[in-house]
């Protein structure tokens, strides 16, 4: 192992990057950073569709949550190439695979269906947010939930694109001199240098 590489290992394929320009170096993955806008805009947009049935500034709101969602599509489709990009590292007919197909089709869903809410927006009353496209979003905003953790299972239980455990391991060696009594690591305390 090199560099924190696994060189032809199997489960080495959804630790590297096609490209580390555009999807993020090893261990470094672009998309969970990227996934963060879409997931604050359309959490704020619901936000603001509730609040403005709440006695709130409705137009105002109406027009924020408007512009909430469109922001999210913006950062949903900058996620999902780069998203896309990490799923074709992963070996098909497996879990990773599957869990991976899953999460990319809920996204494309949630996607799509927040927005046909923007769409329906769009020209609409001043006021507060019709049902309609409040539903809409309440559901979208569920499945992205689903969708979610369906990502953090790629990550966090599979590994895709994590730095694999050997390198993990690195993180976790002792530094300073060894207490051999107890098989620790001992460094020196800062009061022991008198600062």
């Amino acid at each position: 192992m090199t560099d924190g590489k696994l060189m032809g290992l199997p489960d080495s394929r959804a630790k590297e990057p096609i490209s580390a320009v555009l999807a993020g170096p090893y261990a470094h993955p672009l998309h969970p950073i990227l996934v963060t806008l879409p997931i604050g805009s359309w959490v704020a947009s619901v936000v603001f569709d509730v609040a403005s049935h709440l006695g709130g500034p409705a137009d105002v709101l109406a027009v924020g949550a408007r512009w909430l969602l469109a922001t999210g599509v913006i950062g949903a489709v900058a996620a999902a190439c780069v998203g896309f990009l990490d799923f074709l590292l992963i070996p098909s007919r497996t879990p990773a695979h599957r869990t991976a197909v899953q999460h990319m089709s809920l996204n494309l869903v949630v996607t799509a269906g927040f927005t046909a809410s923007f769409a329906w927006r769009v020209g609409q009353s001043p006021g507060p947010v019709p049902a309609g496209p409040l539903l809409v979003s309440l559901v979208c905003l569920a499945l992205l939930v689903v969708s979610g953790t369906l990502g953090g299972r790629l990550a966090y239980r599979y590994g895709v694109r994590v730095a694999t455990e050997s390198v993990q391991a690195e993180g976790f060696e002792p530094t300073g001199p060894r207490d051999r009594s107890k098989g620790l690591a001992v460094g020196r305390s800062r009061t022991s240098k008198g600062t």
